[in-house]
């Protein structure tokens, strides 16, 4: 190619479509030859950081990092407060979606880990005085049992530290590891039409050997052990692995079983046996059994952490943690979770995805998908 004169416009478009291929390949080195107008600026803003480096005749040298940094939470205010507030906060804390130790990845994904964004946001109330009480909104089907377990402490001793009044109101859904983290609240606010419950564990396992088999696959793993293997997809469940698999299963639903009863001692024994099989529950019945405390709505569960803060109906400002950029208008304002390549690829395949499979999960997930794209 030989060499071309490039105006200030002509190179502005150059680099634009550097960035965008960057966005695809990564760090790299694109060829290119030419000649740059060297009196040509530029001023304004970009949402990406980039290395630049050109010779008269060589490569354009990118170097994006791998992912941007937002910035830190901060409160974006989704409600005023009336007069005798005394400047008061009450803080929303989302917790929606699948919860996994993990962020979405893939092309155009949105969101991020849901285990470090709950800490984060509890730190940060933890560290302004002006807010004296806390809303956890959950809309959750549950998580990996890890997942939800971290969340929990990390919960528990938020509690301890701040001493501020702690109410969970449950939305859609508040089944499994969700409600194992809702457990740990001062109170429980749920929905008329909320489902919860599912106090049990399980592990997405899946048998692929007849899907493998349609594209003439065979599995001829060579292991030191018969058990250094067990669970694999290319195979049917050997009975000691099924054994020592649902064991641990057990295990897991007994710890369960036992946060349960510790936050919530009033249960008697008719709905122990009841819930004992994971089942999941309509509100109505889950405030019978004594699973919540109240049914209500969102507004009426900062009411009740008003109350148990001393401030008064309507007082406070209510406020939710957002990164910058991200808006919020109402107390309903969700930040997106999803990894978007699921509408590029819409088909998925259960148990294919290695990075999601086999995880021990506290979730109620009647639909197998779910488990295997890692977000509801």
């Amino acid at each position: 190619m030989g060499s071309q004169h490039l105006t200030r416009g002509r190179l502005l478009k150059l680099l634009a479509g550097v960035v965008v291929l960057s966005g695809f390949v990564g760090c790299g080195h694109i060829p290119v030859i030419g000649r740059f107008d060297t009196d040509s600026t530029f001023r304004g803003q970009a949402d990406v950081a980039a290395t630049v480096s050109a010779r008269m005749e060589g490569p354009i040298e990118i170097n994006l990092p791998t992912v941007t940094d937002p910035g830190p939470m901060a409160v974006v205010p989704v409600r005023s407060g009336r007069a005798g507030g005394g400047g008061a906060r009450v803080a929303l804390v989302e917790v929606d979606g699948l919860l996994l130790n993990q962020a979405p990845t893939g092309p155009y994904s949105a969101g991020e880990n849901p285990v470090a964004a709950f800490r984060e946001r509890l730190d940060a109330i933890a560290n302004d005085p002006s807010i004296r009480a806390v809303v956890v909104r959950i809309n959750s089907p549950g998580g990996s049992v890890t997942a939800c377990d971290i969340m929990a402490e990390d919960l528990r001793r938020f509690r301890e530290r701040s001493g501020l009044p702690v109410v969970c109101c449950l939305m859609d859904l508040g089944t499994s590891g969700a409600y194992y983290l809702a457990v740990g609240a001062d109170r429980i606010v749920a929905h008329p039409t909320t489902v919860t419950g599912g106090i049990g564990a399980l592990i997405n396992r899946y048998n692929l050997q007849d899907a493998m088999a349609q594209f003439n696959i065979l599995a001829e793993p060579i292991t030191s052990g018969p058990l250094v293997n067990m669970g694999n997809v290319a195979e049917p469940l050997s009975d000691d692995a099924a054994r020592l698999l649902q064991g641990m299963a057990d295990r897991f639903a007994e710890r369960f079983g036992q946060r349960v009863l510790e936050h919530r001692p009033n249960l008697d024994d008719d709905a122990r046996d009841l819930l004992a099989d994971g089942r999941v529950v309509p509100a109505d019945e889950a405030l019978t059994l004594g699973l919540v405390d109240r049914l209500g709505y969102l507004d009426d569960a900062i009411t009740e952490a008003e109350q148990r803060a001393g401030i008064p109906e309507f007082g406070a400002e209510v406020v939710l943690l957002k990164r910058p950029g991200d808006p919020a208008r109402s107390v309903y304002s969700v930040t997106p979770n999803r990894p978007i390549q699921r509408e590029l690829f819409p088909i998925s395949y259960p148990g294919l995805d290695r990075a999601k499979v086999p995880t021990f999960l506290y979730l109620w997930a009647p639909d197998p998908t779910l488990i295997s794209l890692g977000s509801p």
